[in-house]
């Protein structure tokens, strides 16, 4: 069970609407000239979605001791950085030439609710935004550098990109557990994982944060996806947000198809468990990354 649940419930709704008000500040208004492109930018970005990535960049910076009042404008950018390139990605990958998707956080895809070449500009011009977002922040010059190189690392060939291009490459296909793991550390765990580190970025962490971190934040990062493939069996549309059964139907290899449910139930379990186990040496200033391993095994979307 999850300890403090009530306490983490109000610490993350309160960070979720704290992302959504810089976002807001973050993103062209709808009205700024050409509108129709920051009117498809902001649909796709405000006002939905779980804000993982986000509260993952706050708990991290919690986790390294960095106070409450401290860097908080630059912990706001960060966040806002990772929530765009996270958009981004989404809706590059609702596209039809990638995975062709009509449905996403309970509303019609950006390619469906403007059209297919506003949707493609509106996620490339989210990308150097992002990047924007994190050389503004009010932090030595050396830790600013460090995190566009994570950030960028982890949405490029090395990370997301890469396994987005692998999982493209796999349908159809039966992937050795190796390789499926590969794709999704790329594809999925590698943005989330920089999210935690990020977060220790602007908090200037330590040797020994940055280890425990680092192994939280790979670990954590598989855990999301393979929770994702279990998510898309169970659950149905309405409660995901977007089309559900769309992997098998698609024809995908998952951990699932891989494992079956309930060993693949197994592993995310084991994850969540090394995830914790990490965090030890961090001792209370990690209760919050805590409540997040155990939010993101829980969720239900």
């Amino acid at each position: 069970m999850i300890s403090g649940l009530a306490e983490f419930d109000v610490w993350l709704r309160s960070h979720v609407n704290r992302v959504e008000v810089a976002l807001d500040k973050a993103m062209p208004g709808s009205d700024v000239v050409p509108e129709r492109l920051h009117q498809a930018m902001r649909y796709s970005v405000m006002g939905g979605g779980k804000r993982v990535r986000a509260a993952l960049v706050y708990a991290s910076a919690s986790a390294c001791g960095l106070a409450a009042q401290q860097n908080q404008a630059a912990l706001d950018h960060a966040a806002c950085a990772v929530e765009l390139i996270h958009a981004y990605s989404l809706i590059h990958d609702d596209l039809p030439c990638m995975d062709d998707d009509v449905l996403r956080r309970g509303k019609p895809t950006v390619h469906i609710a403007f059209d297919e070449a506003t949707a493609l500009l509106a996620g490339d011009a989210m990308q150097p935004l992002a990047f924007r977002w994190l050389t503004d922040m009010a932090l030595d010059p050396k830790l600013v550098v460090k995190a566009v190189n994570t950030l960028a690392v982890a949405s490029g060939s090395h990370g997301m990109a890469g396994g987005q291009a692998i999982d493209l490459d796999s349908v159809g296909k039966k992937l050795s557990r190796e390789r499926l793991e590969l794709m999704h550390t790329l594809k999925t765990g590698a943005l989330l994982a920089a999210s935690v580190s990020l977060g220790a970025i602007v908090a200037n962490a330590q040797a020994q944060q940055w280890a425990c971190l680092d192994h939280y934040g790979r670990v954590m990062g598989l855990a999301f996806q393979v929770v994702d493939d279990i998510l898309d069996v169970i659950a149905d549309s309405s409660q995901l947000g977007k089309t559900s059964g769309k992997d098998a139907a698609a024809n995908k290899p998952t951990y699932v198809s891989l494992l079956g449910l309930a060993e693949a139930r197994n592993l995310a379990d084991s994850l969540h468990g090394e995830a914790i186990s990490a965090l030890a040496p961090l001792g209370d200033d990690a209760k919050l990354l805590r409540s997040m391993a155990d939010y993101i095994l829980l969720r239900k979307n």
